[in-house]
């Protein structure tokens, strides 16, 4: 059994978990992240409503209030430093009935409690000059120019590669079995290892419980919260410009209706507690519940446009707010357990907290040569003709097109797989560069996808998984099975 030694063991590489390693990497310490899937940003923050929230709905002195705020102000200068796409597009709480305004006005109050900048109501007029499809029965919306939209996949993958270009460690198809207390701190069993670790940072999503459990007597319960969508076309990414809620009311909570950073409009969630933390399957009922529901605030929506669908896992921790902090009777393990939205958000203030925490306990000093600045994926297509040109004539791959939905070339692909924690699955390149997400869903570009990935990681096409290992795209041919065809 293989022994490591480190200072921090971070257990989870979602964005809370990568947040935490790219500031713990600051600090002159041993780091590492272990994720049981095959690449980063394969739980909770692969499929969510890629939101950056304004700050107006969390409780006022709840750590959801705390870190949305100044997770919002920090994601724009994060992006620029990241290379990771982010558009403050602000958002609008549609209120649909006059006797639910007061609720709208409280909701104000509550954002402006918890510091939330420019917040004012609009009158259903003003609304809908700005969204002219939203419906007619809007009587006001409070607008919150601070709200945004991010890639979700885009902020987690840049936190990682810069973590791993500082030096944290990453070990990916690496689950964790166990975790026994020992008087150095802790020692995490992998199936074919064992991580020793002075501190353990738990980032695990819907799994932070079980880890918890497993070093304190102070039990914590997540309940996973499943939410599906609808993603529709890039020829309806116009159909409103801002993110729009609805106010809860007699028709209940609604759902959103937004742009995505990419073009496309994006519908969801529900809200569905399961029993398993793997149940991620969309159901005909909850399609058809956030389809009624978004049509009910948004007119005329192109439903015939929409090319998949698919649902998240939300961390629900019973207690309703983030747990955060040094397990008080586990000294030397923290948690950042229980975030569900607005997590996203708050997921760059909660990697400095964190971070900062863990680096007081463990006496840790500022590294001098720590590099926070990454550049992503070129992509060809926001090139003037001329930066193409050079691009193309420097290394021609980037003029073969293999993603004709989404005009990825060979170029780009090549940069997912072979850059810092590079792409080893289909999944794995789609959420970098977004080959396979269009509207074809990777019908054209799959196979020669898996010819790249094939070729630029010297495996068989027949070993390229669509994600964790067992996920095959094609199956290997038994001997003598063409002869008993023939």
């Amino acid at each position: 059994m293989k022994e490591m030694y480190y200072d921090a063991a971070i257990i989870g590489g979602g964005v809370i978990g990568c947040a935490i390693a790219r500031e713990l990497a600051r600090y002159d310490m041993k780091i590492c992240v272990a994720e049981r899937e095959e690449d980063v940003c394969s739980g909770t923050t692969k499929a969510n409503s890629a939101i950056v929230h304004a700050g107006y709905d969390a409780s006022p002195g709840s750590l959801k209030a705390k870190f949305n705020l100044e997770g919002n102000r920090m994601m724009e200068g994060l992006s620029k430093e990241l290379d990771f796409p982010f558009i403050k597009n602000g958002s609008l709480v549609l209120c649909l009935d006059e006797e639910d305004m007061p609720n709208l006005q409280a909701l104000l109050e509550k954002g402006v409690n918890n510091g939330v900048e420019g917040l004012t109501i609009l009158s259903g007029d003003e609304v809908r000059a700005i969204e002219p499809n939203v419906t007619d029965q809007v009587v006001g919306a409070l607008y919150a120019p601070t709200g945004g939209i991010v890639c979700p996949f885009g902020l987690n993958i840049a936190l990682a590669e810069n973590a791993c270009d500082n030096g944290v460690e990453f070990f990916l198809n690496t689950e964790i079995l166990g975790i026994e207390k020992t008087t150095e701190g802790f020692d995490l069993k992998t199936p074919d290892s064992i991580i020793h670790a002075k501190f353990v940072i738990n980032a695990a999503g819907v799994y932070a419980d079980q880890f918890h459990n497993m070093v304190s007597e102070k039990t914590l319960t997540i309940i996973p919260r499943k939410g599906d969508y609808l993603l529709l076309d890039k020829q309806a990414g116009a159909h409103v410009s801002h993110t729009i809620f609805q106010l809860p009311g007699k028709m209940g909570k609604g759902v959103l209706v937004t742009r995505t950073v990419h073009g496309n409009l994006l519908i969801g969630p529900s809200a569905t507690d399961v029993e398993s933390k793997e149940d991620v399957r969309t159901t005909a009922d909850e399609l058809t519940e956030i389809t009624k529901k978004a049509a009910y605030v948004v007119k005329d929506i192109p439903f015939r446009k929409v090319i998949t669908s698919f649902s998240g896992l939300r961390a629900h921790e019973v207690g309703g707010d983030f747990v955060i902090g040094e397990v008080l009777d586990a000294p030397g393990f923290f948690d950042a357990a229980g975030i569900e939205s607005p997590g996203l958000t708050s997921a760059p203030a909660i990697g400095v907290y964190v971070a900062e925490l863990v680096a007081k306990k463990a006496d840790a000093k500022k590294r001098e040569d720590f590099n926070g600045v990454r550049k992503g994926i070129v992509h060809p297509e926001k090139l003037t003709i001329e930066e193409r040109g050079a691009l193309i004539k420097e290394d021609p791959r980037y003029g073969t097109i293999i993603c004709r939905c989404e005009g990825v070339s060979e170029g780009e692909i090549v940069d997912s797989i072979t850059r810092t924690l590079g792409a080893v699955s289909m999944d794995g390149v789609k959420r970098r560069v977004r080959a396979g997400m269009g509207r074809c869903q990777a019908g054209f570009c799959g196979p020669k996808t898996i010819e790249i990935l094939a070729r630029e990681t010297n495996r068989a096409p027949e070993d390229i998984c669509k994600n964790r290992p067992g996920s095959n795209m094609l199956k290997k041919e038994e001997k003598g099975a063409a002869n008993d065809r023939a």
